[in-house]
């Protein structure tokens, strides 16, 4: 093997330099194989970061797996309370795949201010509330401290405080109705803003402001122990639909249905998120095979104008012994190191156009369709390694086609070929 790669480096690499054929055809090949492997490297980075910044930020505001009163019929806003003292809470002990617990509560409302009004839903959130889901899109102020007694502290979004014209240290007048359905004066509280918050998701920056959830336990004169719903958190999103499973089972109370729980992820809730999410995974495929095939063809092009230009070569070869396999394997390890070539550049370049959008974010995209301002992107040496691996076996499986051409080439008359 050795000689083999000694030959090929030294007799047709060293031609190619003074070719004024096939040089160029080599260079085009290189680049060829590595555009497809930055675009193949971007398109996965760019398609997974989407994928899971868009599931980070509908977790943010929902959990991913919602447990609720089997009345609230998937309403967004909490109808009949639900008691705390549950057996999965404040620790899901039965299903170890479930990270956290937190309780909370929703319910719509109406802020009011001097030159404007909007209907929000308010979340009321406790001190077991995971922040950190939330905290990366502060974007000015501070989150509430829900620890101390009840306090009127509450973080909005950028786009409500915009359109009502609120700031950090702003107080507004939020009304709520009655439940019972009765005409009467609704529940007026004044809340002020400690925090403003950008998702990007306009969906929910739209809607949601979030506070203590004492606030609505006085409104809906529940008890301190009742709450409007459980939001659960999962250690691994890929086994969601699972993990879902499980939870609905254990929820489900056959020995007295009036107990039991409605539960839900978020992949069921927002089920056209998620479906125009696996649109994201068609596309990746697309780009992958386009690339390949477009790196492939150059290569057999490139490897077909090798083989006819070194026609002489190989009569010569096969005249001092070489049998058929022997001169391919030549011509096949010249391909790999233009494939290898090929990958270099192609991982060099790709990998920092990652990098430079994660600490730079230069490409930005419409919230409104994308449901983020920046193109997040996903870094993993793991699938890179993949994509060099398929991207080389691919080439080289290929290229044993054309090489077949060699086999029908006879010494005699290679020699004598100009």
């Amino acid at each position: 093997m050795n000689l083999e790669y000694f030959i090929a480096r030294r007799l047709i690499t060293a031609r190619n330099r003074k070719s004024s054929i096939s040089a160029p055809i080599m260079k085009i090949a290189v680049w060829a194989i590595a555009i497809g492997m930055i675009m193949m490297i971007l398109s996965v980075a760019t398609g997974i970061g989407l994928q899971r910044k868009i599931r980070e930020k509908v977790a943010a505001f929902n959990g991913q797996i919602i447990i609720t009163n089997l009345d609230d019929n998937e309403s967004d806003v909490s109808v009949k309370p639900v008691s705390i003292h549950q057996k999965f809470y404040p620790v899901f002990k039965e299903i170890p795949e479930i990270t956290h617990v937190q309780a909370v509560a929703s319910k719509a409302g109406i802020i009011r201010t001097a030159d404007a009004f909007e209907g929000v839903i308010f979340k009321g959130v406790g001190s077991d509330y995971r922040w950190d889901n939330l905290k990366e899109y502060l974007v000015s102020g501070r989150l509430p401290n829900l620890k101390g007694t009840l306090n009127d502290e509450v973080i909005i979004s950028e786009y409500l405080a915009n359109r009502l014209n609120l700031r950090v240290g702003s107080r507004f007048n939020t009304f709520f109705m009655k439940d019972d359905g009765a005409v009467r004066k609704p529940n007026l509280r004044v809340f002020q803003i400690v925090g403003i918050y950008n998702s990007g998701f306009q969906e929910f920056d739209a809607q949601f402001i979030l506070g203590d959830i004492r606030h609505l336990q006085r409104i809906n004169k529940w008890k301190p122990d009742q709450v409007g719903a459980f939001e659960l958190f999962v250690d691994d999103f890929s086994k969601l639909d699972e993990i879902g499973d499980k939870v609905y089972k254990t929820t489900f109370n056959a020995q007295n249905p009036a107990e039991t729980l409605d539960s839900r992820t978020i992949a069921e809730k927002y089920g056209y998120i998620f479906e125009w999410l696996k649109l994201f995974d068609f596309n990746i495929i697309v780009i992958l095979v386009v690339m390949i095939l477009v790196a492939t063809i150059n290569m057999v092009v490139a490897l077909l104008v090798l083989i006819l230009e070194r026609t002489r070569f190989i009569g010569t070869l096969k005249s001092l012994g070489a049998n058929n396999w022997t001169v391919r394997k030549i011509f096949l390890y010249n391909a790999g190191y233009l494939i290898l070539r090929g990958l270099f550049w192609g991982n060099a370049i790709g990998i920092l156009l990652i990098v430079i959008q994660q600490q730079f974010g230069i490409v930005k995209l419409n919230p409104e369709n994308y449901y983020v301002t920046t193109a997040p992107v996903y870094f993993d040496f793991g699938y890179i390694f993949l994509l060099n691996f398929g991207t080389s076996i691919i080439c080289l499986i290929v290229l044993l086609i054309p090489s077949i051409i060699i086999s029908r080439i006879s010494p005699v008359k290679a020699i004598r070929f100009d």
